[in-house]
C-alpha cells in the first residue's frame, strides 16, 4: 500500500526526528537522494548544464546542497535565486565551495533555463499555497518549453500538497523526488499530472509519520498495489457453489439504452460473484450476449435472492426501480441515471442503518449532485468525493483522470486508483465498472474495497485492451480476467 500524509503530519514527524538527529542531517539525506536521482536522469553528470530554481526556505536548501554534489562531479551548476536575501545560507555556501555560481537576477535567467540539461525546481516547498509568485512564472514556463529534464524537489511548486489542487501557475515536472512520505497531491490529479514520475527518498521518518494520534497521524490518501488487490480478491473454496460465491442483481438498461444493461452484466459476470440476475427491459439483448444470466421480469423485489444490487446504468427515468432497489437490505451500487433518480434520504437512510451503498459518479454527475460546476469537482477531486460521501452517508467512487474512493461519511483515507489509461474515457466503460464493482460487493467485499478493487482491475483491463489505441467498452470487459490473473500472478 502506498500511503500519503498531510503536510501537518509530515512536518510533525520531521520535527521529532530533527530533535534526535545532528543539525542538518535530514537536509543532507534529502539532498543526497535528490542528487542521486538527478544523476540518474542526466546519465552523464560531467559537463552537463544544471540550473537550480531556488526559493527561500528548506526546499531551496535541498536544491542547493544537491547542486553542490552535482558540481563536485563536474556539472556546471547555476542557482537562480528568487529571494536572494532569504536563500538557505548553508546550501548557498556549499554550492559556491563546489564551484557552482549564483544568478540573482531571476528575470534575466530565462535563457539559462531554456538551455539547461537539467532544471531543479526548488522554488516552493510542501507548505506552499496557491500558484507561483509572479517572478517565478517566466522561469516555470521556460523550464516547460526548454530542452532539459525538470526535477521537482518534494513537490512541484504551485501544487497543493494536501489536495493536488493547482490554483494558478505551477511547475510541470518530469520527475518529482519526494522525501520521507508521499503527499496526497502527488497521487491525485491535477497535481499528479504535474508531478511526472515520482521517486521516493527515505530520510529516516519511518514509523514516525504514521505514529501520531488522531487524524493528524493518519494517512489522508492511499493507493493499492498488486499485492493489496490480490489479498482482497474473492477466491472460491472447494465447497463453493454459485450461491455461496454471491449473486449480484443488475437493474439497468431501457428501451433507449439496452447496451448499458449488456455492458453492466458483462462486467458483473467477470467480477467474482457466482451468478448474475438481470431485471429490466433489455432481457433479450442480455441473453443474446450472455446466456448464463438469470433474467427476471418481475422487478427487483421479486427477482430472487441476491447479495448485492447494481442499479442505474441506462435506466432513463425509471425512478420506481431505483427506489425498489434502495429499499433492499443488501449492498447497492448506484451509477449513471440511478444517481440522478436516487433520493438523498433513501440513500442516507441505508447508511445510517449500516447497509452499504457505493455511488460511482463521474465529475459531471458529482457536480450535479453537489450543485457546483464540473470544473470545481475536477480541480478538487478529494474534497468533492469526501463531501458527497458525507452528504449521502455512502461510499463514493469518483471516476476520472484520478479515480478516488471515499468511505461513507467522508472520513478516513481516500483510496486513489493508480491504474488506468485515458482510452477508458469511452462510452459504456463506466457500465462495465459498475457491474464489476457490484459483483465484488456480492462476493463479500466492503463498499470501499469493492470500489477500489473494481477500479484497479478496470484500469488494468483498459491498459491491456488499449495498448496505445482506441478501445471499446466491451473490449475492456473482455480483458478483466487477464487483469485478475496479472494481479494474482504477481502476488504468487
Amino acid at each position: 500500500m502506498r500511503t500519503a500524509y498531510s503536510v501537518e503530519t509530515v512536518r510533525a514527524a520531521e520535527r521529532e526526528l530533527m530533535a534526535r538527529s545532528p543539525e542538518g542531517a535530514l537536509m543532507q539525506r534529502a539532498a543526497a537522494g535528490l542528487a542521486a536521482a538527478c544523476a540518474d536522469v542526466l546519465g552523464r553528470v560531467y559537463g552537463s548544464r544544471v540550473v537550480l530554481l531556488v526559493g527561500s526556505g528548506d526546499n531551496g536548501g535541498d536544491a542547493l546542497y544537491a547542486g553542490a554534489r552535482l558540481a563536485r562531479r563536474g556539472a556546471g551548476v547555476r542557482a537562480v535565486l528568487l529571494a536572494p536575501g532569504r536563500a538557505h545560507a548553508g546550501g548557498l555556501a556549499a554550492l559556491r565551495r563546489a564551484g557552482g555560481s549564483v544568478v540573482s537576477d531571476a528575470g534575466g535567467a530565462v535563457g539559462l533555463v531554456e538551455q539547461a540539461d537539467l532544471v531543479v525546481d526548488g522554488i516552493v516547498g510542501i507548505g506552499g499555497k496557491g500558484g507561483l509568485r509572479e517572478a517565478a512564472v517566466p522561469l516555470a514556463e521556460a523550464a516547460r518549453r526548454g530542452r532539459g529534464v525538470v526535477v521537482a524537489v518534494d513537490l512541484p511548486s504551485g501544487v497543493d500538497a494536501d489536495t493536488g489542487e493547482v490554483r494558478g501557475a505551477a511547475v510541470r515536472a518530469d520527475v518529482t523526488v519526494t522525501f520521507g512520505a508521499y503527499k496526497p497531491g502527488l497521487l491525485i490529479d491535477p497535481g499528479r499530472e504535474y508531478a511526472g514520475v515520482v521517486r521516493f527518498v527515505d530520510i529516516g521518518l519511518g514509523g514516525r509519520v504514521a505514529g501520531g494520534t488522531g487524524s493528524a497521524g493518519s494517512p489522508q490518501a492511499e493507493a493499492l498495489q498488486h499485492a493489496d488487490v490480490a489479498r482482497l480478491l474473492p477466491v472460491p473454496g472447494a465447497e463453493s457453489d454459485k450461491y455461496r460465491r454471491g449473486v449480484v442483481g443488475v437493474a439497468a438498461g431501457s428501451a433507449r439504452y439496452p447496451g448499458a444493461a449488456v455492458l453492466a452484466v458483462g462486467g458483473a459476470l467477470r467480477g467474482g460473484a457466482g451468478a448474475v440476475r438481470y431485471v429490466g427491459p433489455a432481457g433479450g439483448a442480455v441473453l443474446a450476449r450472455y446466456p448464463e444470466t438469470l433474467v427476471s421480469e418481475r422487478g427487483p423485489a421479486r427477482a430472487g435472492r441476491v447479495q448485492a444490487w447494481v442499479v442505474g446504468p441506462g435506466a432513463g427515468d425509471d425512478a420506481a426501480t431505483v427506489g425498489e432497489v434502495l429499499a433492499a437490505d443488501v449492498p447497492v451500487l448506484i451509477d449513471a441515471d440511478g444517481l440522478r433518480l436516487a433520493e438523498v434520504g433513501a440513500v442516507r437512510g441505508r447508511g445510517l442503518r449500516g447497509v452499504p451503498t457505493l455511488m460511482t459518479p463521474h465529475a459531471g454527475e458529482a457536480a450535479a449532485l453537489l450543485g457546483v460546476e464540473r470544473e470545481e469537482v475536477e480541480s478538487g477531486r478529494l474534497a468533492a468525493a469526501r463531501e458527497l460521501a458525507a452528504r449521502y452517508e455512502a461510499a463514493v467512487l469518483l471516476k476520472g483522470s484520478t479515480t478516488v474512493v471515499a468511505e461513507a461519511g467522508g472520513g478516513g483515507a481516500v483510496r486513489v486508483n493508480p491504474t488506468g489509461t485515458p482510452w477508458l474515457a469511452t462510452a459504456g466503460s463506466g457500465d462495465v465498472l459498475s457491474g464489476l464493482g457490484g459483483s465484488l460487493l456480492a462476493a463479500g467485499l466492503s463498499a470501499v474495497d469493492a470500489g477500489s478493487v473494481a477500479a484497479y482491475l478496470h484500469g488494468l483491463a483498459g491498459r491491456f485492451a488499449a495498448e496505445g489505441a482506441p478501445v471499446a467498452a466491451e473490449d475492456v470487459a473482455g480483458r478483466i480476467a487477464e487483469a485478475w490473473r496479472s494481479v494474482v500472478g504477481a502476488e504468487v
